[in-house]
């Protein structure tokens, strides 16, 4: 077994790991704090990430990101259940200090599908829907307009690890996104329960849809509204159609992130 060499839950290196949960601290020190075995594995295969904080039995039971943190000279903190408990209660008690990402539009070179999440305020919401951008194998997600804070540590965790696999753009407005994208040769569709078209009759005809009809098998740009009103009148006109998810049942909608998950993967099924 190894010996604890973090045992005091109050010393500042703890309280300094605590406090990367408050995005003015993140701001100004550079760093997030990323927490659980798969996102903390992900973490250490692809960004720059400069502690690892395990206790002696989460260390034992995840022994290869362990392993691979050292191979990759990032240092390597054993603490007790206390302090692991101090930095994040939500950990599994495997917790990782990483540098803050930047991606930036103009990185993207010529994607064929990216979700665009518009003024999206629920950490939750946001970080599912980049694992769900990630599963149905988009290019990128943006977090346009007044959305979350990306390295918020409920983004992060909701991520699942997809926050290492594909550039997460943050701090565009949405009509410069829409450009920028459109400027790429991608269509951009805004999902709204009301659309104009339904997704269902838009897969039927990918890769032959008449004119004046989008066209799933193009490269194509998603925008999702907010959690609670949606795209506002202003932002869904940005796009070149309202596309709307079929209810076939007796809900009245469907969530943010299951809405999101149906577009990117009717996208990427016409597209492949």
């Amino acid at each position: 077994m190894s010996t604890p060499t973090l045992t005091n839950p109050r010393a500042e290196r703890v309280k300094a790991v605590r406090s990367l949960s408050n995005r003015s601290v993140r701001q100004r020190a550079g760093r997030f704090v990323v927490e659980g075995p798969q996102a903390v594995r992900e973490a250490v295969l692809a960004a720059d990430v400069h502690d690892v904080y395990a206790t002696d039995e989460s260390a034992r039971r995840y022994p290869e990101i362990i392993d691979g943190a050292r191979d990759r000279g990032i240092r390597v903190s054993i603490g007790t259940a206390e302090v692991l408990d101090a930095m994040s209660p939500d950990a599994q008690h495997l917790v990782a200090v990483a540098s803050l990402t930047s991606h930036a539009l103009a990185d993207l070179g010529s994607p064929r599908l990216v979700a665009v999440l518009a003024n999206v305020r629920d950490p939750g919401n946001a970080g599912t829907v980049i694992r769900a951008a990630d599963a149905a194998g988009a290019d990128a997600v943006v977090l346009a307009g007044e959305s979350v804070d990306v390295h918020n540590p409920k983004v992060v965790r909701s991520t699942a690890g997809s926050l290492f696999h594909l550039p997460v753009v943050t701090g565009a407005g949405l009509a410069t996104t829409v450009d920028v994208l459109r400027a790429a040769g991608l269509l951009v569709l805004a999902a709204d329960g009301a659309g104009t078209f339904d997704l269902d009759d838009l897969l039927d005809v990918a890769g032959s849809a008449e004119d004046g009809v989008p066209d799933l098998s193009r490269p194509t740009a998603w925008v999702f509204g907010n959690e609670a009103w949606g795209l506002r009148d202003e932002d869904r006109a940005l796009a070149d159609a309202a596309v709307r998810v079929p209810i076939r049942g007796r809900a009245e909608s469907l969530n943010l992130a299951t809405a999101a998950t149906v577009c990117l993967y009717a996208s990427a099924r016409a597209q492949r």
